[in-house]
């Protein structure tokens, strides 16, 4: 067995501490047993500008979410286990295709579950001479621990900050410590990487913070954009997203159930301009359906222009 795989013996890679045996058919919140399961991988054009540039993200979309957010853009492929099984040796050989397709990066969409098989496969791929960073793209419900294992095989962290507030965490995505748990993940992400540096509009390594503005403000943004600005410092980068949609079962929930207004997102700029932030990446209104993907197709993304 894999060094690392002992891990999944008594799973606690994230905040959930399932503590099941995972090797032995044993399945915890996420679901996911021993194996990688990739729902889609390939060129991606729809991340922040360092991370796509001109050539792409390798994106490696993992499937299943220790996260169950009831709007979620990905619910087909988060809310399940779906997709094609690989070993840690075929999930080295896609992070080497994915450089000879001349993308700029490797991006783990997801990552949570499958940390122990993802740290095998970038250790194989390095030692087979892969040069490009590995982002790892996630919801930020991480445990410190677990992160620490993925110190300097890890270039970018591109981690959200969903929630300020535990009820709507609780309410929205089942998490009711989220706000705690996110804030210690990004603290220990910014401690290994630092903050974002860029070269020749390409992210090399550190820190950018997604934050996915929702209606009515229930998503405290004001209070994560304070907390970013004095924990972390004013240079952190931050992706202020306009693109939420109202997914999944967002129509039950009336505070959830359409899209944000011009007002509600430019309000939160404003903000940002108004305390110092010196870089800010943002989105036009009109990208909230240009960013929903259809998991049931080949090319998920296909809407997705570079």
């Amino acid at each position: 067995m894999d060094d690392y795989m002992v891990l999944l013996e008594g799973c606690k890679l994230c905040p959930r501490q399932c503590n099941v045996n995972r090797i032995k058919g044993q399945r915890g919140y996420c679901g996911v047993g021993d194996m990688v399961i990739i729902a889609y991988y390939g060129k991606h054009y729809g991340e922040e500008p360092p991370i796509s540039g001109s050539r792409g993200s390798g994106n490696i979309f993992f499937s299943s979410c220790n996260l169950k957010c009831l709007y979620c853009q990905n619910y087909q492929i988060s809310h399940s286990v779906n997709g094609k099984v690989f070993s840690i040796d075929e999930l080295s050989e896609i992070f080497l295709e994915l450089e000879k397709m001349g993308c700029h990066n490797i991006n783990l969409v997801s990552p949570i579950p499958y940390v122990p098989m993802i740290i095998s496969a970038i250790k194989k791929s390095r030692k087979r001479g892969l040069r490009i960073p590995f982002v790892y793209n996630t919801n930020a419900y991480e445990s410190v621990e677990t992160l620490r294992l993925l110190d300097g095989l890890i270039d970018i962290y591109l981690p959200d900050f969903k929630y300020w507030n535990k009820n709507m965490a609780k309410r929205l995505s089942d998490a009711v410590d989220y706000p705690d748990y996110a804030a210690n993940a990004i603290i220990e992400m910014k401690r290994q990487t630092g903050d974002l540096l860029i070269e020749d509009g390409i992210g090399k390594k550190g820190l950018l913070i997604r934050h996915l503005v929702l209606p009515n403000n229930i998503a405290g943004s004001r209070q994560i954009l304070k907390w970013i600005s004095e924990t972390l410092g004013k240079k952190t980068f931050i992706s202020l997203m306009a693109q939420y949609y109202p997914l999944h079962k967002a129509f039950k929930y009336p505070m959830i159930n359409r899209r944000i207004t011009e007002r509600e997102y430019n309000e939160l700029i404003d903000f940002l301009v108004e305390n110092g932030f010196e870089n800010v990446f943002i989105q036009e209104l009109d990208s909230a359906s240009v960013y929903i993907p259809d998991f049931r197709r080949e090319k998920p993304f296909e809407d997705i222009k570079d």
